[in-house]
């Protein structure tokens, strides 16, 4: 196989995104004394799914919740978590090795620029990536390969010339109808056992090194 890119979703794989959006909404939660049911709380799709977590808040608040004062509070909690985010474990590592080989860097996300691309300049990551792909310039998000699709035409790259890192088994699906190999490194919140559309699931970025992953990938692919 030749791998000319290395594509990766932003939330949840190269920064902890998912744990302080979670914190986020159990705080603003308990704020009214109630505690968030975690259970049901992560969506099976990318892109924004606030919408109906504030209307099952305001639903358990009932009269007198005020969606303006919620949503900015939790916003500017969400913001002091994030500031304090470094980038996950091994993945600098792998964007060091990424660089020495000559390989090409791109984000693919169902979230908006504004929010990956000011995390990413916050980390020093920002600069390392030739390609942003974000949900706003797209009309589905994953399990659609819109932002896959939109990445690689960016990079000028079919898919089979390039591979995708993810971290939730949707964003992995969304990556194969793409046409790419898939790494996953499922969050901490993703069940290990769906992640079937990936081609080689890791428990950490940090589990092997970038030039192990690459072999691996080449041993189970034509």
């Amino acid at each position: 196989m030749t791998i000319k890119a290395l594509v990766f979703d932003f939330d949840g794989l190269l920064m902890d995104t998912e744990t302080t959006l979670l914190d986020s909404w159990r705080w603003e939660w308990r704020r009214h004394g109630l505690e968030l049911d975690q259970a049901s709380f992560f969506a099976d799709h990318g892109g924004d799914a606030n919408e109906e977590r504030y209307v099952a808040l305001a639903t358990a608040v009932g009269q007198g919740y005020d969606r303006v004062s919620s949503h900015e509070l939790r916003m500017e909690y969400r913001a002091a978590l994030n500031a304090a985010l470094q980038p996950s474990p091994g993945i600098v590592d792998w964007l060091d090795r990424a660089a020495e080989l000559g390989l090409r860097l791109a984000v693919a996300s169902s979230s908006p620029i504004d929010h990956v691309g000011a995390l990413l300049d916050r980390s020093g990551l920002l600069a390392r990536f030739e390609v942003l792909a974000t949900g706003e310039e797209v009309a589905a998000h994953k399990p659609d390969p819109a932002v896959y699709l939109l990445a690689l035409d960016r990079l000028g790259l079919p898919g089979s010339e390039a591979v995708a890192f993810e971290d939730t088994a949707h964003g992995a699906a969304a990556a194969k109808a793409a046409g790419m190999s898939c790494v996953a490194v499922p969050n901490h919140y993703a069940d290990h056992a769906r992640f079937t559309a990936a081609d080689i699931v890791l428990t950490s970025a940090a589990d092997l090194p970038l030039d192990d992953v690459i072999a691996a990938l080449a041993a189970k692919l034509p």
